[in-house]
């Protein structure tokens, strides 16, 4: 009980020595990821031993899927159907054929470098390292120094790809003998992982965010209130998920859709526009912010009991691979999905490069832990690795470049010629990019 108590004592200095620095750090190289990582190792056995959780694995594992659930489910929560539109192309593509690609690119090259793992194992290795996580590179998607089109780009696939890729994991598990979802069968998969799964979160979300709009219109739920239905609602979804023995992630993911698009089609009770943060986005704020919090710990946690230990045993074929996925696995797939849009190089790069790992990575390694795949110790130390170097490149780059991008945007429209980069995206899309 002790160590415990010295474990919650311990993340909650570094959560609060952090807040009253957060302001400061914000303009600096040094991201609230690399933080929470950075300490996460000092206090873990690998050198302190503080924080030190080997004995409740199934405690750590419920921490980081309620992160994650709230994430997935805000995410989703945000996003408007236009959005996918706005400038035409630009998350349709990254999302559309970027994401396959990179699943696919991360498996190929996986063959070659991490030996000994399945065909199935190895495309599990493309589909966990394939998701985005906007919070490890935060000022890179918003700073103002950067074109509206390319924010709202990387926002929105950031937003959305972690939801995308679930059906890819989810089959791909269920192809590696002895798993749970292998022993369900193909057929049992698609039903409850996929179709019943999806079924649940829309029938949630939509019922939720109904009963939320009707509760505004008469006046019968208070601001507090309102913000605490949120996480109420995305707590459902994803139970009900798992209760169904289907995928609760997939069903959280949905939900967040579902809830905001029919929240959306009610006016604010103040009669703001529900898409303004006085309006809609008051009711995502607190779960936004708990989201925030859990990922961070999450990210503290991640860094005592996987990365510390990892990089006591690590070999150049998991580097190697680490930033094979950093660049090639991500960059390639986003020129091949941008080409011909009229993007110019130096944009292609910013956004090829952007596309940190993060939590979605770190919960859905842990998850193939749990199941017990053969190479799951190779899987979970790729995995390990591969996150912890985004969290110091993305995080150390995200302000000199998105300065650098900034001044090269400028100085190239100062010269008179067009960029497709000044594409205009709707008002709505810009005042929520402003307010994040």
């Amino acid at each position: 009980m002790s160590g415990e108590a010295w474990t919650g004592v311990a993340v909650a200095g570094v959560t609060a020595a952090y807040a009253l620095g957060s302001r400061r750090l914000a303009s600096t190289p040094v991201s609230s990821a690399m933080v929470f990582v950075g300490c996460g190792v000092l206090l873990g056995p690998a050198v302190f031993g503080i924080v030190d959780l080997g004995h409740s694995a199934g405690q750590i594992l419920t921490l980081l899927e309620a992160a994650l659930a709230l994430v997935l489910f805000t995410d989703a929560m945000t996003v408007r159907p236009r959005d996918l539109r706005s400038g035409g192309f630009l998350p349709g593509r990254l999302l559309g054929i970027g994401l396959a690609l990179s699943i696919g690119a991360g498996w190929l090259l996986a063959w070659p470098l991490l030996p000994g793992l399945t065909a199935w194992e190895l495309a599990l290795v493309g589909a966990v390292l394939a998701p985005t996580d906007a919070a490890l590179g935060k000022t890179a998607m918003t700073s103002p120094k950067v074109p509206a089109l390319v924010r709202q780009g990387l926002n929105v696939e950031s937003g959305l790809n972690d939801g995308m890729v679930l059906p890819f994991f989810v089959l791909f598990l269920a192809g590696i003998p002895g798993t749970t979802a292998a022993e369900e069968g193909a057929a049992g998969v698609f039903w409850r992982a996929l179709v019943l799964s999806t079924v649940l979160g829309l029938s949630v979300g939509a019922g939720g965010g109904r009963l939320l709009g009707v509760a505004r219109l008469r006046g019968w739920v208070s601001r507090e209130w309102e913000q605490l239905f949120v996480p109420a609602v995305a707590a459902a979804s994803y139970g009900l998920g798992v209760l169904v023995d289907g995928s609760g992630f997939i069903a959280a993911w949905v939900a967040g859709f579902a809830f905001g698009l029919t929240l959306r089609r009610f006016p604010a009770a103040s009669g703001a526009d529900t898409g303004s943060q006085e309006g809609f986005g008051r009711s995502a704020d607190f779960t936004e912010h708990l989201g925030g919090l859990l990922a961070s710990i999450s990210l503290l946690v991640f860094g005592a009991v996987l990365l510390g230990p990892t990089l006591q045993d690590v070999s150049w074929r998991i580097v190697a691979y680490g930033v094979l996925s950093l660049t090639v696995v991500r960059m390639l797939p986003v020129a091949v999905a941008l080409a011909g849009s009229g993007l110019r190089l130096p944009t292609l790069a910013y956004i090829g490069w952007f596309g940190p790992r993060g939590l979605a990575s770190v919960v859905l390694g842990l998850l193939v832990v749990e199941e017990h795949v053969p190479g799951v110790g190779l899987l979970g130390r790729v995995v390990a690795v591969t996150v912890g170097l985004s969290v110091l490149l993305h995080g150390v780059s995200a302000v000199a470049l998105a300065d650098r991008y900034g001044r090269w945007i400028g100085k190239t429209t100062a010269t008179g010629r067009e960029l497709r980069e000044g594409t205009p995206i709707p008002e709505a899309a810009q005042r929520r990019l402003t307010a994040r």
